[in-house]
């Protein structure tokens, strides 16, 4: 049997002579976005590729998600290599999509690229003849909670129950079988070097607010009507005035979004939509943070004799990355960038529903660059295509060779010390739990 120095050589060998086609792919979905649950032409890209090597995909799953494994030689823990489909919308960003306006503005079609350079790098080095246990390769869709409006609505024509991919994916037992999991996301900031791991992320509760007033003439007769988008504008502003009482170090955003502020301009609004995300640092912070935004909303209506609907949706839970699986991506990442290009990246305040698995089994989620521009804005771009397609594929298969060598031995010690903080029905019956819709009567207040 080789070596496990010689079977990480061969994958590398074999990923440089695919690199070519690893950065095509890259580049093609870049040029495709597609946004959340919708991802019919990349999912269809992907599950081409994995017949292209052997593989046996399952597509489909959660809408557009697709799954292949590989078995190695002996019996083991299932590693599952994750990359994310979707894309977000951006305005303005140049590459948009002109019908939905979705982007690849957050680097999710690197990902992609380096699950799919991982699976050729394993397959053609024939590493798993060295292996215990699988190694799942899994596209999963809809990490970006944007388009909430219509993901509600397919929820409720019973196409969804969670809004998020990996979320629903726990939901629909695609995760039942693994026993690790781990990504690689695109980083373009640039202290973040060329790689790095962080300790944590921020979790997040989803929101729609609608504020229900009374239309009348806007010049003839304004003191007839209930103008909802004063309402919505003092809601706001009391978030706003709520800030100074959160704490730092729980690291809690609120950023609300007005996506629909009245039918015409003659019109008293008698209608008003907002989203807004309530992140933080942990749950606890992350509900108390709730009840104050849930509290300010209200004092809108109240002020105007409105009425304001407010539904909590169940989003992601913050993100725990597992220290030991973190040290194996560690000396990989190393190898590849050197040294002085790892660093630590410590707490972010973005949210990922990577946090949601982090909760069921050990997780990891680093970071690799290949890119600039800012996250989620419309001059990012793909810079480095070496470092951002081809990079972590080599880093995705040869940390899947460090856990599942020698027997898994290292996957079975991770599994042994690290005790889930949910398991799968205490998860699915804690977010189900989050979920309520509340109708306040500013008018009956008055």
């Amino acid at each position: 049997m080789q070596s496990t120095m010689q079977v990480k050589r061969d994958i590398c060998a074999a990923i440089d002579r695919r690199a070519e086609q690893i950065i095509g792919l890259g580049e093609q979905i870049r040029r495709n976005p597609e946004l959340g649950f919708r991802e019919v032409k990349t999912a269809r890209l992907v599950e081409e590729t994995f017949r292209q090597l052997g593989l046996v995909p399952k597509s489909g799953l959660a809408l557009t998600g697709v799954r292949a494994e590989v078995s190695g030689a002996g019996d083991g823990p299932t590693l599952a290599l994750l990359g994310e489909l979707d894309g977000l919308v951006v305005s303005g960003h140049p590459l948009a999509d002109p019908t939905m306006g979705a982007a690849h503005a957050c680097g999710h079609n690197a990902q992609i690229a380096g699950l799919l350079g991982s699976a050729m790098g394993l397959l053609e080095a024939r590493a798993m003849e060295a292996l215990a246990g699988r190694v799942v390769f899994f596209a999963v869709p809809a990490e970006e909670y944007g388009d909430v409006e219509w993901r509600v609505d397919q929820a409720r024509r019973g196409k969804l129950e969670f809004l998020g991919g990996k979320p629903e994916l726990v939901r629909l037992g695609h995760f039942d079988d693994v026993a690790l999991a781990m990504m690689i996301h695109t980083t373009a900031r640039p202290e973040d070097r060329k790689a790095g791991v962080g300790v944590s992320n921020n979790g997040c509760i989803v929101k729609t607010v609608r504020y229900l007033g009374r239309a009348a003439h806007a010049g003839g007769a304004p003191h007839r009507g209930v103008n909802a988008l004063y309402a919505a504008t003092i809601g706001l502003s009391a978030i706003n005035a709520i800030r100074e009482t959160f704490r730092d170090e729980d690291t809690i955003r609120v950023h609300p979004i007005i996506t629909h502020g009245g039918s015409q301009v003659n019109v008293i609004p008698a209608e008003v939509r907002i989203e807004t995300y309530v992140r933080g640092k942990t749950v606890e912070a992350i509900l108390e943070a709730n009840v104050k935004v849930d509290r300010a909303l209200r004092a809108g209506a109240l002020a105007l004799g409105a009425q304001v609907e407010i539904e909590t949706l169940p989003g992601y839970l913050p993100l725990y990355n597992n220290a030991a699986m973190a040290k194996v991506f560690r000396e990989n990442a190393i190898s590849l960038v050197g040294e002085e290009q790892y660093t630590s990246v410590g707490h972010r305040t973005g949210s990922t529903d990577m946090g949601d698995l982090s909760h069921v089994m050990p997780v990891l989620h680093p970071y690799m660059g290949g890119a600039s521009g800012g996250h989620h804005a419309a001059d990012f771009e793909i810079t480095d295509p070496t470092l951002a397609y081809v990079a972590p594929a080599k880093a995705l298969a040869l940390t899947a060779v460090d856990l599942l060598s020698d027997g898994a031995a290292l996957a079975r010690d991770i599994l042994q010390s690290s005790k889930p903080r949910m398991t799968k029905a205490g998860y699915l019956a804690f977010q189900r739990g989050l979920r309520r819709r509340e109708l306040y009567d500013g008018s009956a207040s008055v």
